[in-house]
């Protein structure tokens, strides 16, 4: 309800950009087989961009002419679609870029945000090759709608784009950790979480975020109430040819959080996950309530102090997304708008849509 959509054209001329060393190795193998059949079909003429090396889908959408596709289709993890919204943010014409529908085909590990969309239309829950079928059709069908991005700075004066998520300690220490094992494809993340509840560690730092809404209207288990940023008047001067979107609802990392925020007062955590989407992997519902367009970040954290048998239950609960109804005093989830992290020491690894960041303070 309240979605507006747009629809491709037909035929459709579709940029399909692929990683073939992504998930187990088998992204080309599977596009060919599954999707380029069910695109043929639907007079979607798709022509492949094999990338190399890293930052090769970056560079190709920052500088390619993007009139000559109706759509850019991304097959791999979700770390490639990192690259070419990164890409596209750093054009002169970001904002007429970022009309270009995206598409997501799931070819890595995680493939959150393809399992995302999945659920978001209302499908079984399913993974690998029918999930792959199911993303291929919603292609071929051809609608597209909006889609939050969070805009994440650091103290070092990084500017990134994130569509899925933040993660900082246990969540981001089992994604890269398990790296190694690429190949076991998503049994790479249980076999990863193993062996981080082995070594469990504890993170200090400081938490703050501005709430989706006051304390008084409602508890962080409401439904969130879709917001945008859309109407916030702009700083003069902001409107030039490639000048980015300001961050209105932050103040410079160096200066204290507005008054209005809420600082968390426990400085010791297991893990903090801001996430924008339903799903952290393709088996795990980590925000069910999630929309492609809630103008919501959904925070979560777990405090120190939780046992490895608790901390396990939550990771299991996360397969059907029921882990909030476990009620575990250590689990705390708000809906924000924004939020700011500040670690003690540069001690953990941080992510952003799975991809590692040097820990430092960030906020988004």
């Amino acid at each position: 309800p309240g979605d507006s959509y747009g629809v491709l054209p037909r035929p459709c001329r579709a940029l399909v950009l692929l990683n073939p060393q992504s998930g187990a190795g088998r992204a080309l193998e599977d596009f060919q087989a599954v999707a380029q059949p069910m695109l043929a079909e639907a007079d979607v003429a798709a022509t492949v961009f094999v990338t190399e090396r890293p930052h090769h889908a970056h560079e190709k959408v920052r500088d390619e002419d993007l009139s000559q596709w109706d759509t850019l289709v991304v097959m791999s993890g979700d770390g490639l679609l990192y690259e070419v919204v990164n890409g596209l943010m750093e054009r002169p014409d970001w904002e007429e870029a970022l009309k270009k529908p995206l598409c997501v085909l799931p070819g890595g590990s995680g493939n959150a945000l393809a399992a995302s969309i999945n659920y978001y239309a209302g499908n079984d829950h399913v993974a690998k090759k029918k999930l792959l079928t199911n993303c291929s059709f919603i292609l071929c069908k051809g609608l597209h709608t909006q889609m939050d991005l969070v805009s994440l700075s650091t103290a070092s004066g990084k500017r990134l784009f994130s569509f899925l998520g933040f993660g900082w300690g246990f969540i981001s220490d089992v994604d890269i950790d398990s790296e190694k094992c690429r190949w076991l494809g998503n049994a790479r993340f249980t076999l990863g979480t193993l062996q981080c509840l082995a070594k469990l560690r504890v993170y200090q730092g400081r938490l703050s975020y501005l709430p989706l809404v006051p304390a008084a209207q409602g508890t962080p288990r409401d439904p969130p109430e879709p917001v945008t940023n859309s109407h916030i008047p702009l700083p003069a001067g902001t409107g030039a040819l490639g000048s980015l979107p300001p961050d209105s609802l932050l103040v410079p990392l160096g200066q204290p959080v507005p008054a209005h925020w809420t600082v968390v007062p426990e400085e010791e955590f297991v893990t903090v996950y801001a996430i924008y989407q339903s799903h952290l992997g393709t088996n795990l519902l980590m925000a069910p309530a999630a929309r492609l367009h809630d103008g919501c970040i959904h925070l979560f954290y777990l405090k120190a102090g939780i046992s490895r048998a608790a901390l396990l239950r939550i990771f299991l609960a996360m397969a059907r997304g029921t882990h909030l109804d476990l009620n575990c005093p250590h689990l705390c989830y708000v809906p924000v708008r924004a939020f700011r992290l500040e670690p003690r020491t540069a001690a953990g690894i941080m992510t952003v849509d799975g991809e590692a960041l040097a820990c430092e303070p960030v906020q988004g």
